[in-house]
C-alpha cells in the first residue's frame, strides 16, 4: 500500500518526501588529482499531524515502509503541537534548473575541467597548491501530501570548489571560492580567471597603517555582513529570542542604500526550484527595502508558531526535518560604478576575503576576522597587497551608514549574489 494512503487513515496530516540523488565527484589535491567517485542515495521522509501533534521519521529502505509508517506515527506521541497546515497544490513558477548537458557530465569531463582550472592559476603562481572539487548531480524530488499536492522535480547541480594555498617564507596567501549552477555555463571558467586577476595584483606588498580608514568590501567580502544577517533574518532565530531583529519589523535600521531579497525561482541559480522542500511554492522574498526591514525567512512551522504566512523558506535533508534557510540570498546593486568609488578613496583597504569566516558571536551581528587578501587603495588607485591585517565590527552598526554600493555584482559561493559595498569608516589592525 502507499504509504501516503496507509497514513491518511491514522492521522489528520501527512507528508511524503522522497529523494534521489545521484553524485559524480572529482577532487585534486596539491594540483594532482586524487580520487574521483560515484555516489547514489534515495530514501523517503514522511512527517504527520496526529491529533495535534507533530510527528517526524525517515528511511533509506525501500523496503521496510510499514516500519516507517509506525515510526513516525509513534514520533507523533511525542511531538510538539503546532498548529502548522501542510500546503495545498500550486500554483508553480517555471524554474529552470535541470540541464542535460549536465546531467551528462562523464567524470573524464570533470578531470579536463580541473586541469584547466590549473593551467590558469599555476603559470601565475608556480607556488601555489590548488586543492579542487567539481561535483555534478542529478537530483529527484517528490512531495506529496493530504490536500492533493503532489509535485515532481529534477535538478542539475553541478559546482566547482577550490582552495589555493601558498606559502613562501612568511607570507601565507589562502584563498576559497565556489562557483554553482543548475544549467551549463559555456563560461565556467570565468571565477578561475577573476582570481588569476587578484593573484597577479597580489604580487605587489605594500605596507599600510592601521586605523580608521575606509574600507570597500568585495562581493566575496561582504559575506562577512551577510552571514550575521542570515542568522538574524531567519524566523528560527526570531522564535527563540536570539535575533537583533525582533519586533523591528517595519523600522528603518539600515542605510537607505541597503536592500536585501531572496529568491528562489531564478533560472539556473544553486537554490532555485519550484518549491521549497515542504511543498510551498518559492518566490521572491522582500527582507530589507530602503534600509527597513520588510521580512524575515519563515517555514510551515516557525509561521504558524508566529501566526503569519509562510515564506516558502523550508529546506531539509532527507533525515533532519525542515527549518528555515535562504536560497538565492541577494544585496542589491546599487547606483555608482566601481571605478568611481575606488576613485574617491584617498586612502583605504579593498577586502576581498577573509579567514575564518562565520565565526565569532555572529547572531549578535558582530565579526572579527583576519583578512586572507586585502588590497591598499591609495589616491583612487589600487597599488598592492596588504598583510597581517584584520577587521572587526557589527553588521547592525557599520550598516547604518553606508558611502556607496556598486553597480557591479557578483555571485558567490553559489547562492549569494552581491556587489562592493563601501563603509566610509572601519578600524583596520595592521601588525606593526
Amino acid at each position: 500500500m502507499d504509504i501516503l494512503n496507509q497514513l491518511k487513515t491514522q492521522a489528520e496530516q501527512v507528508e511524503v518526501l522522497r529523494l534521489q540523488n545521484e553524485q559524480t565527484s572529482v577532487k585534486f589535491e596539491a594540483n594532482k588529482l586524487k580520487t574521483s567517485t560515484v555516489a547514489e542515495t534515495r530514501g523517503t521522509a514522511v512527517r504527520v499531524i496526529r491529533q495535534g501533534k507533530l510527528g517526524f521519521a525517515a528511511s533509506s529502505d525501500d523496503t521496510a515502509l510499514d516500519k516507517l509508517a509506525a515510526n513516525v506515527l509513534e514520533s507523533a506521541c511525542y511531538g510538539d503541537e503546532v498548529p502548522l497546515r501542510f500546503p495545498d497544490p500550486g500554483p508553480f513558477a517555471p524554474v529552470r534548473i535541470f540541464d542535460r548537458t549536465v546531467a551528462d557530465l562523464p567524470i573524464a569531463r570533470l578531470v579536463e575541467i580541473g586541469e584547466e582550472i590549473l593551467d590558469l592559476i599555476l603559470p601565475v603562481e608556480p607556488e601555489a597548491r590548488c586543492n579542487i572539487s567539481l561535483t555534478r548531480s542529478v537530483q529527484s524530488v517528490r512531495i506529496r501530501n493530504q490536500t492533493g499536492l503532489d509535485i515532481s522535480y529534477q535538478r542539475s547541480p553541478f559546482s566547482i570548489g577550490f582552495e589555493i594555498d601558498r606559502i613562501v617564507g612568511d607570507d601565507v596567501l589562502i584563498l576559497y571560492n565556489m562557483f554553482g549552477t543548475t544549467v551549463w555555463d559555456d563560461d565556467y571558467l570565468a571565477f578561475a580567471r577573476s582570481l588569476v586577476e587578484k593573484l597577479k595584483l597580489a604580487r605587489r606588498i605594500v605596507p599600510i597603517k592601521g586605523g580608521n580608514m575606509p574600507v570597500l568590501f568585495s562581493p566575496v567580502g561582504t559575506l562577512a555582513l551577510a552571514i550575521p544577517l542570515n542568522e538574524g533574518l531567519n524566523g528560527k532565530n526570531v522564535y527563540k529570542g536570539t535575533s537583533p531583529l525582533i519586533g523591528k519589523l517595519g523600522e528603518k535600521l539600515f542605510d537607505q542604500k541597503i536592500g536585501i531579497t531572496d529568491d528562489g525561482t531564478i533560472d539556473g541559480k544553486f537554490a532555485s526550484a519550484p518549491c521549497d522542500d515542504e511543498g510551498v511554492p518559492h518566490r521572491r522574498n522582500v527582507l530589507v527595502e530602503d534600509g527597513r526591514l520588510k521580512s524575515f525567512l519563515y517555514d510551515l512551522k516557525t509561521a504558524a508558531l508566529f501566526g503569519v504566512e509562510t515564506t516558502g523558506n523550508a529546506s531539509r535533508g532527507l533525515f533532519n526535518p525542515p527549518e528555515p534557510s535562504p536560497t538565492n540570498f541577494m544585496l542589491q546593486p546599487g547606483q555608482t560604478p566601481l571605478k568611481a568609488i575606488i576613485a574617491r578613496i584617498d586612502q583605504g583597504i579593498l577586502v576581498e576575503d577573509l579567514l575564518g569566516i562565520g565565526q565569532g558571536n555572529v547572531i549578535s551581528g558582530a565579526f572579527s576576522n583576519p583578512l586572507s587578501l586585502a588590497f591598499k587603495i591609495e589616491r583612487g588607485e589600487i597599488v598592492g597587497r596588504v598583510k597581517d591585517v584584520s577587521i572587526a565590527g557589527n553588521v547592525y552598526e557599520l550598516l547604518r551608514n553606508v558611502a556607496a554600493v556598486s553597480q557591479e555584482a557578483q555571485w558567490v559561493y553559489s547562492t549569494f549574489y552581491a556587489p562592493y559595498l563601501l563603509l566610509p569608516e572601519m578600524n583596520v589592525v595592521a601588525k606593526g
